[in-house]
Protein backbone atom coordinates (compact mmCIF):
# COMPACT_ATOMS: atom_id res chain seq x y z
CA UNK A 1 0.00 0.00 0.00
CA UNK A 2 1.64 3.26 -1.12
CA UNK A 3 -0.21 5.37 1.48
CA UNK A 4 -2.78 4.40 4.08
CA UNK A 5 -6.07 3.52 2.46
CA UNK A 6 -4.75 3.50 -1.10
CA UNK A 7 -3.95 0.67 -3.50
CA UNK A 8 -2.06 2.23 -6.35
CA UNK A 9 -4.31 5.12 -7.38
CA UNK A 10 -7.46 3.58 -5.92
CA UNK A 11 -9.13 3.70 -2.53
CA UNK A 12 -9.11 6.60 -0.10
CA UNK A 13 -11.82 7.95 2.17
CA UNK A 14 -13.96 10.55 0.41
CA UNK A 15 -16.48 11.18 3.16
CA UNK A 16 -18.49 13.97 4.77
CA UNK A 17 -16.65 15.70 7.59
CA UNK A 18 -19.26 14.41 10.03
CA UNK A 19 -18.01 10.83 9.52
CA UNK A 20 -14.29 11.57 9.92
CA UNK A 21 -14.14 10.94 13.67
CA UNK A 22 -16.17 7.73 13.36
CA UNK A 23 -13.91 6.33 10.64
CA UNK A 24 -10.84 7.32 12.63
CA UNK A 25 -12.25 5.44 15.63
CA UNK A 26 -12.80 2.41 13.40
CA UNK A 27 -9.26 2.62 12.01
CA UNK A 28 -7.79 2.74 15.52
CA UNK A 29 -9.91 -0.21 16.69
CA UNK A 30 -9.06 -2.31 13.64
CA UNK A 31 -5.36 -1.47 13.82
CA UNK A 32 -5.32 -2.38 17.50
CA UNK A 33 -7.06 -5.69 16.81
CA UNK A 34 -4.49 -6.63 14.16
CA UNK A 35 -1.64 -5.88 16.59
CA UNK A 36 -3.27 -7.88 19.38
CA UNK A 37 -1.69 -11.37 19.30
CA UNK A 38 -4.86 -12.89 20.75
CA UNK A 39 -7.35 -11.31 18.37
CA UNK A 40 -6.87 -13.53 15.31
CA UNK A 41 -6.81 -16.71 17.39
CA UNK A 42 -10.04 -15.59 19.11
CA UNK A 43 -11.58 -14.92 15.71
CA UNK A 44 -10.49 -18.32 14.32
CA UNK A 45 -11.74 -20.14 17.40
CA UNK A 46 -15.14 -18.47 17.14
CA UNK A 47 -15.39 -19.29 13.44
CA UNK A 48 -14.52 -22.93 14.10
CA UNK A 49 -17.07 -23.38 16.90
CA UNK A 50 -19.91 -21.12 15.77
CA UNK A 51 -19.54 -21.42 12.02
CA UNK A 52 -18.07 -24.20 9.86
CA UNK A 53 -14.40 -23.37 9.54
CA UNK A 54 -12.41 -24.71 7.93
CA UNK A 55 -14.91 -25.24 5.13
CA UNK A 56 -14.19 -28.31 2.98
CA UNK A 57 -12.42 -28.39 -0.37
CA UNK A 58 -14.39 -30.79 -2.57
CA UNK A 59 -12.99 -32.58 -5.61
CA UNK A 60 -15.70 -32.34 -8.28
CA UNK A 61 -14.92 -35.69 -9.88
CA UNK A 62 -18.05 -35.93 -12.01
CA UNK A 63 -17.70 -32.42 -13.40
CA UNK A 64 -14.03 -32.98 -14.12
CA UNK A 65 -14.83 -36.14 -16.04
CA UNK A 66 -17.77 -34.56 -17.87
CA UNK A 67 -15.82 -31.51 -19.04
CA UNK A 68 -12.73 -33.53 -19.89
CA UNK A 69 -10.31 -30.82 -18.88
CA UNK A 70 -8.68 -29.96 -15.55
CA UNK A 71 -9.25 -31.44 -12.13
CA UNK A 72 -11.90 -29.17 -10.59
CA UNK A 73 -11.99 -28.44 -6.86
CA UNK A 74 -14.71 -26.41 -5.11
CA UNK A 75 -14.01 -24.36 -1.98
CA UNK A 76 -17.23 -24.90 -0.07
CA UNK A 77 -18.12 -21.52 1.42
CA UNK A 78 -21.72 -22.58 0.76
CA UNK A 79 -21.33 -24.76 3.86
CA UNK A 80 -20.34 -21.83 6.07
CA UNK A 81 -22.95 -20.80 8.64
CA UNK A 82 -25.72 -18.70 7.00
CA UNK A 83 -24.86 -20.22 3.63
CA UNK A 84 -22.08 -18.01 2.28
CA UNK A 85 -18.67 -16.47 2.86
CA UNK A 86 -20.30 -13.34 4.29
CA UNK A 87 -20.15 -14.45 7.93
CA UNK A 88 -16.33 -14.45 7.84
CA UNK A 89 -16.26 -10.66 7.55
CA UNK A 90 -19.34 -10.03 9.68
CA UNK A 91 -18.11 -11.94 12.73
CA UNK A 92 -14.79 -10.12 12.50
CA UNK A 93 -16.52 -6.75 12.39
CA UNK A 94 -18.76 -7.84 15.25
CA UNK A 95 -15.67 -8.32 17.41
CA UNK A 96 -14.47 -4.85 16.39
CA UNK A 97 -17.85 -3.38 17.39
CA UNK A 98 -17.34 -4.81 20.86
CA UNK A 99 -13.95 -3.12 21.07
CA UNK A 100 -15.56 0.22 20.20
CA UNK A 101 -18.34 -0.20 22.75
CA UNK A 102 -21.19 0.34 20.31
CA UNK A 103 -24.59 -1.31 20.63
CA UNK A 104 -26.19 -1.11 17.17
CA UNK A 105 -25.21 -2.35 13.72
CA UNK A 106 -26.56 -1.50 10.29
CA UNK A 107 -25.84 -3.06 6.92
CA UNK A 108 -26.72 -3.01 3.26
CA UNK A 109 -27.53 -6.15 1.34
CA UNK A 110 -28.31 -7.16 -2.23
CA UNK A 111 -28.58 -10.92 -2.46
CA UNK A 112 -29.53 -10.98 1.20
CA UNK A 113 -26.68 -13.20 2.36
CA UNK A 114 -24.82 -10.31 3.97
CA UNK A 115 -28.04 -9.18 5.60
CA UNK A 116 -28.70 -12.61 7.06
CA UNK A 117 -25.09 -12.84 8.25
CA UNK A 118 -25.29 -9.41 9.92
CA UNK A 119 -28.61 -10.25 11.59
CA UNK A 120 -27.08 -13.51 12.79
CA UNK A 121 -24.02 -11.75 14.21
CA UNK A 122 -26.22 -9.15 15.92
CA UNK A 123 -28.27 -11.89 17.58
CA UNK A 124 -25.09 -13.69 18.66
CA UNK A 125 -23.45 -10.60 20.18
CA UNK A 126 -26.60 -8.84 21.42
CA UNK A 127 -26.62 -5.80 19.11
CA UNK A 128 -29.72 -4.15 17.68
CA UNK A 129 -29.77 -4.39 13.89
CA UNK A 130 -31.20 -2.58 10.86
CA UNK A 131 -30.73 -3.86 7.29
CA UNK A 132 -31.20 -1.70 4.19
CA UNK A 133 -32.19 -3.53 1.03
CA UNK A 134 -33.32 -2.25 -2.36
CA UNK A 135 -37.02 -2.79 -2.99
CA UNK A 136 -36.23 -4.82 -6.14
CA UNK A 137 -33.96 -7.13 -4.14
CA UNK A 138 -36.53 -7.48 -1.35
CA UNK A 139 -38.93 -8.91 -3.92
CA UNK A 140 -36.50 -11.35 -5.53
CA UNK A 141 -34.82 -12.46 -2.27
CA UNK A 142 -37.88 -12.76 -0.06
CA UNK A 143 -36.69 -15.89 1.82
CA UNK A 144 -33.65 -14.01 3.12
CA UNK A 145 -35.83 -11.08 4.17
CA UNK A 146 -37.97 -13.51 6.18
CA UNK A 147 -34.92 -14.91 7.98
CA UNK A 148 -33.43 -11.48 8.72
CA UNK A 149 -36.67 -10.45 10.38
CA UNK A 150 -36.94 -13.71 12.35
CA UNK A 151 -33.38 -13.15 13.60
CA UNK A 152 -34.52 -9.84 15.06
CA UNK A 153 -33.38 -7.37 12.41
CA UNK A 154 -35.47 -4.52 11.02
CA UNK A 155 -35.42 -4.69 7.22
CA UNK A 156 -35.94 -1.37 5.45
CA UNK A 157 -36.87 -1.55 1.72
CA UNK A 158 -35.11 1.26 -0.17
CA UNK A 159 -37.35 2.86 -2.79
CA UNK A 160 -34.92 5.45 -4.18
CA UNK A 161 -32.97 5.21 -7.44
CA UNK A 162 -32.88 1.82 -9.12
CA UNK A 163 -33.90 0.24 -5.77
CA UNK A 164 -30.93 -2.17 -5.72
CA UNK A 165 -27.62 -2.55 -3.87
CA UNK A 166 -26.06 0.85 -4.58
CA UNK A 167 -29.20 2.54 -3.29
CA UNK A 168 -29.17 0.42 -0.14
CA UNK A 169 -25.57 1.52 0.50
CA UNK A 170 -26.54 5.18 0.14
CA UNK A 171 -29.35 4.77 2.65
CA UNK A 172 -27.10 2.95 5.13
CA UNK A 173 -24.56 5.78 4.90
CA UNK A 174 -27.31 8.30 5.73
CA UNK A 175 -28.30 6.28 8.78
CA UNK A 176 -24.68 6.00 9.92
CA UNK A 177 -24.16 9.76 9.60
CA UNK A 178 -27.15 10.36 11.89
CA UNK A 179 -26.35 7.69 14.50
CA UNK A 180 -22.58 7.28 14.50
CA UNK A 181 -22.13 7.47 18.30
CA UNK A 182 -24.00 4.22 18.88
CA UNK A 183 -23.92 2.58 15.45
CA UNK A 184 -21.38 0.70 13.34
CA UNK A 185 -21.95 0.21 9.62
CA UNK A 186 -21.07 -3.42 8.79
CA UNK A 187 -20.13 -2.89 5.16
CA UNK A 188 -20.47 -6.20 3.36
CA UNK A 189 -17.85 -6.05 0.66
CA UNK A 190 -14.31 -4.76 0.14
CA UNK A 191 -15.46 -1.34 -1.05
CA UNK A 192 -16.25 1.99 0.56
CA UNK A 193 -13.96 4.36 2.44
CA UNK A 194 -10.79 3.24 4.20
CA UNK A 195 -10.46 1.05 6.29
CA UNK A 196 -13.36 -1.04 4.94
CA UNK A 197 -11.61 -2.53 1.87
CA UNK A 198 -8.62 -3.56 3.96
CA UNK A 199 -10.73 -4.82 6.86
CA UNK A 200 -13.11 -6.93 4.77
CA UNK A 201 -10.20 -8.41 2.81
CA UNK A 202 -8.39 -9.16 6.08
CA UNK A 203 -11.24 -11.21 7.53
CA UNK A 204 -12.05 -12.94 4.24
CA UNK A 205 -8.39 -13.99 3.86
CA UNK A 206 -9.22 -16.92 6.13
CA UNK A 207 -10.64 -18.60 3.00
CA UNK A 208 -7.37 -18.31 1.08
CA UNK A 209 -5.28 -19.44 4.03
CA UNK A 210 -7.34 -22.59 4.36
CA UNK A 211 -7.54 -23.53 0.69
CA UNK A 212 -3.82 -22.98 0.08
CA UNK A 213 -3.05 -25.81 2.52
CA UNK A 214 -6.05 -27.94 1.52
CA UNK A 215 -5.11 -28.12 -2.17
CA UNK A 216 -1.54 -29.15 -1.33
CA UNK A 217 -2.87 -31.92 0.88
CA UNK A 218 -5.45 -33.19 -1.61
CA UNK A 219 -3.89 -32.57 -5.02
CA UNK A 220 -0.23 -32.45 -4.00
CA UNK A 221 0.33 -29.15 -5.81
CA UNK A 222 -0.80 -25.57 -6.13
CA UNK A 223 -3.63 -24.88 -8.60
CA UNK A 224 -3.08 -23.64 -12.12
CA UNK A 225 -6.01 -21.23 -11.79
CA UNK A 226 -8.38 -19.96 -9.12
CA UNK A 227 -11.81 -18.61 -10.10
CA UNK A 228 -14.15 -16.39 -8.08
CA UNK A 229 -17.18 -14.28 -8.92
CA UNK A 230 -16.80 -10.54 -8.53
CA UNK A 231 -19.45 -8.11 -7.35
CA UNK A 232 -17.80 -5.81 -4.84
CA UNK A 233 -15.00 -8.31 -4.41
CA UNK A 234 -15.05 -9.81 -0.92
CA UNK A 235 -15.13 -13.51 -1.80
CA UNK A 236 -12.63 -13.03 -4.64
CA UNK A 237 -10.13 -11.25 -2.41
CA UNK A 238 -10.70 -13.84 0.28
CA UNK A 239 -9.60 -16.79 -1.81
CA UNK A 240 -7.07 -14.87 -3.95
CA UNK A 241 -5.24 -13.81 -0.77
CA UNK A 242 -3.94 -17.36 -0.48
CA UNK A 243 -2.14 -17.13 -3.82
CA UNK A 244 -1.08 -13.54 -4.46
CA UNK A 245 2.50 -14.44 -3.62
CA UNK A 246 2.57 -17.39 -6.07
CA UNK A 247 2.96 -15.98 -9.58
CA UNK A 248 2.43 -19.43 -11.12
CA UNK A 249 -1.22 -19.40 -10.01
CA UNK A 250 -3.49 -17.47 -12.38
CA UNK A 251 -6.31 -15.60 -10.66
CA UNK A 252 -9.56 -15.11 -12.59
CA UNK A 253 -12.41 -12.86 -11.46
CA UNK A 254 -15.77 -13.35 -13.18
CA UNK A 255 -18.19 -10.43 -13.35
CA UNK A 256 -21.89 -10.35 -14.22
CA UNK A 257 -22.31 -10.34 -18.01
CA UNK A 258 -26.09 -10.12 -17.69
CA UNK A 259 -27.77 -10.18 -21.09
CA UNK A 260 -24.44 -9.72 -22.86
CA UNK A 261 -21.71 -7.09 -23.01
CA UNK A 262 -23.21 -5.71 -26.22
CA UNK A 263 -26.29 -4.74 -24.21
CA UNK A 264 -26.72 -2.21 -21.44
CA UNK A 265 -27.93 -4.92 -19.07
CA UNK A 266 -24.82 -6.16 -17.30
CA UNK A 267 -22.54 -5.22 -14.39
CA UNK A 268 -19.04 -5.59 -15.83
CA UNK A 269 -16.71 -2.83 -14.81
CA UNK A 270 -13.36 -4.42 -15.60
CA UNK A 271 -13.94 -7.32 -18.01
CA UNK A 272 -15.77 -5.21 -20.57
CA UNK A 273 -13.69 -2.08 -20.37
CA UNK A 274 -16.94 -0.19 -19.79
CA UNK A 275 -15.95 0.95 -16.32
CA UNK A 276 -14.19 4.26 -15.78
CA UNK A 277 -12.37 5.67 -12.78
CA UNK A 278 -14.43 7.86 -10.49
CA UNK A 279 -15.25 8.65 -6.88
CA UNK A 280 -18.52 7.56 -5.26
CA UNK A 281 -19.75 6.11 -1.97
CA UNK A 282 -16.56 7.12 -0.21
CA UNK A 283 -13.80 5.73 -2.42
CA UNK A 284 -12.07 5.86 -5.80
CA UNK A 285 -12.29 2.91 -8.18
CA UNK A 286 -13.78 1.77 -11.49
CA UNK A 287 -17.52 2.47 -11.76
CA UNK A 288 -20.14 2.02 -14.42
CA UNK A 289 -20.92 5.67 -15.05
CA UNK A 290 -21.67 8.07 -17.85
CA UNK A 291 -19.46 10.93 -19.06
CA UNK A 292 -20.90 13.21 -16.38
CA UNK A 293 -20.08 10.76 -13.59
CA UNK A 294 -23.70 9.68 -13.09
CA UNK A 295 -24.01 6.02 -12.14
CA UNK A 296 -25.55 3.74 -14.75
CA UNK A 297 -28.18 1.10 -14.13
CA UNK A 298 -26.87 -2.44 -13.90
CA UNK A 299 -28.34 -5.91 -14.35
CA UNK A 300 -27.59 -9.45 -13.27
CA UNK A 301 -29.64 -12.55 -12.63
CA UNK A 302 -27.68 -12.62 -9.34
CA UNK A 303 -28.75 -9.88 -6.94
CA UNK A 304 -25.34 -9.76 -5.28
CA UNK A 305 -23.39 -8.93 -8.43
CA UNK A 306 -25.24 -5.94 -9.84
CA UNK A 307 -23.13 -3.32 -8.03
CA UNK A 308 -21.86 -0.27 -9.95
CA UNK A 309 -18.35 -0.31 -8.44
CA UNK A 310 -15.63 -2.79 -7.55
CA UNK A 311 -13.10 -3.07 -4.74
CA UNK A 312 -10.20 -0.61 -5.09
CA UNK A 313 -7.90 -3.50 -4.25
CA UNK A 314 -9.17 -5.44 -7.26
CA UNK A 315 -8.86 -2.36 -9.47
CA UNK A 316 -5.20 -2.09 -8.50
CA UNK A 317 -4.54 -5.77 -9.22
CA UNK A 318 -6.39 -5.36 -12.53
CA UNK A 319 -4.07 -2.57 -13.63
CA UNK A 320 -1.04 -4.55 -12.48
CA UNK A 321 -2.23 -7.54 -14.53
CA UNK A 322 -2.20 -9.87 -11.51
CA UNK A 323 -5.92 -10.71 -11.86
CA UNK A 324 -7.63 -11.47 -15.17
CA UNK A 325 -11.28 -10.43 -15.37
CA UNK A 326 -13.92 -12.16 -17.46
CA UNK A 327 -17.74 -12.05 -17.60
CA UNK A 328 -20.46 -14.71 -17.61
CA UNK A 329 -23.94 -14.08 -19.01
CA UNK A 330 -27.18 -14.93 -17.23
CA UNK A 331 -27.72 -17.80 -19.67
CA UNK A 332 -24.26 -19.25 -18.99
CA UNK A 333 -24.83 -18.92 -15.25
CA UNK A 334 -28.14 -20.77 -15.32
CA UNK A 335 -26.61 -23.56 -17.42
CA UNK A 336 -23.68 -23.85 -14.99
CA UNK A 337 -26.12 -23.99 -12.07
CA UNK A 338 -28.06 -26.79 -13.74
CA UNK A 339 -24.89 -28.72 -14.56
CA UNK A 340 -23.47 -28.57 -11.02
CA UNK A 341 -26.79 -29.69 -9.53
CA UNK A 342 -27.06 -32.65 -11.91
CA UNK A 343 -23.43 -33.75 -11.78
CA UNK A 344 -22.40 -33.08 -8.18
CA UNK A 345 -25.61 -32.73 -6.16
CA UNK A 346 -24.59 -29.22 -5.11
CA UNK A 347 -26.86 -26.18 -5.45
CA UNK A 348 -24.69 -23.08 -5.97
CA UNK A 349 -25.78 -19.50 -5.42
CA UNK A 350 -26.29 -17.65 -8.69
CA UNK A 351 -23.40 -15.37 -7.73
CA UNK A 352 -21.05 -18.35 -7.33
CA UNK A 353 -22.33 -19.85 -10.57
CA UNK A 354 -20.66 -16.97 -12.43
CA UNK A 355 -17.28 -18.31 -11.32
CA UNK A 356 -18.35 -21.82 -12.29
CA UNK A 357 -19.49 -20.63 -15.72
CA UNK A 358 -16.18 -18.89 -16.29
CA UNK A 359 -14.25 -22.00 -15.31
CA UNK A 360 -16.38 -24.33 -17.42
CA UNK A 361 -15.97 -22.11 -20.49
CA UNK A 362 -12.18 -22.32 -20.21
CA UNK A 363 -11.93 -25.97 -19.19
CA UNK A 364 -11.49 -27.12 -22.80
CA UNK A 365 -8.22 -25.24 -23.16
CA UNK A 366 -6.69 -26.97 -20.13
CA UNK A 367 -5.31 -30.48 -19.68
CA UNK A 368 -6.00 -33.26 -17.22
CA UNK A 369 -2.75 -32.37 -15.48
CA UNK A 370 -4.11 -28.94 -14.56
CA UNK A 371 -5.80 -28.27 -11.23
CA UNK A 372 -8.29 -25.44 -10.74
CA UNK A 373 -10.21 -24.15 -7.73
CA UNK A 374 -13.57 -22.43 -7.93
CA UNK A 375 -14.74 -20.50 -4.88
CA UNK A 376 -18.29 -21.67 -4.26
CA UNK A 377 -19.06 -18.54 -2.28
CA UNK A 378 -22.65 -19.38 -1.38
CA UNK A 379 -25.50 -21.84 -1.74
CA UNK A 380 -28.57 -21.41 -3.89
CA UNK A 381 -31.43 -21.83 -1.41
CA UNK A 382 -32.00 -18.08 -1.51
CA UNK A 383 -32.34 -18.15 -5.31
CA UNK A 384 -35.18 -20.65 -5.49
CA UNK A 385 -37.68 -18.14 -6.92
CA UNK A 386 -35.24 -16.79 -9.53
CA UNK A 387 -33.98 -20.22 -10.59
CA UNK A 388 -37.44 -21.80 -10.74
CA UNK A 389 -38.71 -18.89 -12.82
CA UNK A 390 -35.71 -18.98 -15.16
CA UNK A 391 -36.03 -22.74 -15.64
CA UNK A 392 -39.77 -22.45 -16.26
CA UNK A 393 -40.66 -25.07 -13.66
CA UNK A 394 -44.40 -25.61 -14.09
CA UNK A 395 -44.87 -27.49 -10.81
CA UNK A 396 -43.22 -24.68 -8.86
CA UNK A 397 -45.41 -22.05 -10.54
CA UNK A 398 -48.49 -24.09 -9.72
CA UNK A 399 -47.38 -24.34 -6.09
CA UNK A 400 -46.89 -20.56 -5.83
CA UNK A 401 -50.31 -19.86 -7.37
CA UNK A 402 -51.99 -22.32 -4.99
CA UNK A 403 -50.26 -20.80 -1.96
CA UNK A 404 -51.22 -17.28 -3.06
CA UNK A 405 -54.84 -18.34 -3.39
CA UNK A 406 -54.72 -19.89 0.10
CA UNK A 407 -53.41 -16.66 1.60
CA UNK A 408 -56.05 -14.58 -0.18
CA UNK A 409 -58.71 -16.88 1.21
Amino acid sequence: MERPGYYGRFGGAFIPEILSATLEQLQVAFSGAKKDPDFWSTYQRLMSTYSCRPTPLTYAENLSRHLGGPQIYLKREDLNHTGAHKLNNVIGQGLIVGRMGKSRVIAETGAGQHGVATATMAAKFGYSCTIYMGEVDVARQRPNVFWMEQLGARVVPVKDGARILKDAINEALRDWSANMDTTHYVLGTACGPHPFPEMVSYFQSIVGMEVRDQILQQAGRSPSRVYACVGGGSNALGIFNGFFDNSEVELVGVEAGGEGLQSDKHATRLASGRGSVGVAQGYKTYFLQDDDGQMLETHSVAAGLDYIGVSPILSAYHEEGRIRFEAATDAEVLEATRLVMKKEGIIPALESAHALAGAFREAGEMSRDDVIIVNLSGRGDKDIFTIADALGDAAWKSFIVTKAEEYRA
